[in-house]
């Protein structure tokens, strides 16, 4: 019994990657386990946005992408603004490196923004907080994308594949 029992954990990988479609622009996601789905209200500047996530925990981390649709780039640019400041204020203090970021089909304006830490993580969880910010001219206006890892994977591909993973149409 006990050989059949880790017989069946070895056939639970920690990490099941599959693809997830995030929102109704067409992104798609590469995510470490079945998600979890919402559509949650989040305050973004002065409006509250309906904002659709997907996302599942993992080997120690907590992966997610969040989306949101702009009616132009000046609304998205100003919305990931506030986006960013909100996530700067929920890691209080913890040191951050911010850099630009690059994806293939994604906006040059607003331009893709990448955030590391290796503080405390949001809502005073250890480990890290990664989070990169996107956008997506679409015909009817532009998606906007929040992409995050929460906590210390146990796989040091785990962050790589998840990031190089996301596809826009």
């Amino acid at each position: 019994m006990a050989l059949a029992a880790a017989a069946l954990v070895a056939c639970n990988p920690t990490f099941n990657w599959r693809e997830v479609p995030v929102g109704n622009a067409g992104v798609i996601a590469l995510l470490p386990c079945k998600p979890d789905r919402a559509t949650r209200q989040l305050p973004l500047g002065t409006e509250a946005v309906a904002v659709d996530m997907a996302g599942c925990k993992a080997g120690g981390a907590t992966f997610a992408v969040a989306h949101a649709s702009a009616s132009d780039a000046a609304q998205a640019e100003s919305w990931i603004r506030a986006w960013r400041a909100a996530t700067l204020q929920q890691l209080a203090g913890a040191p951050v490196e911010e850099a630009p970021s690059k994806l293939p089909r994604a906006s040059a304006s607003p331009a893709p923004l990448r955030l590391d830490t290796r503080g405390p993580a949001p809502g005073g969880q250890s480990g890290a907080a990664h989070v990169l910010w996107f956008a997506q001219q679409r015909p009817d206006g532009v998606a906007i994308y929040q992409a995050t890892v929460v906590g210390s994977p146990s796989s040091a591909e785990a962050l790589q594949t998840f990031f190089e993973g996301l596809r826009l149409p």
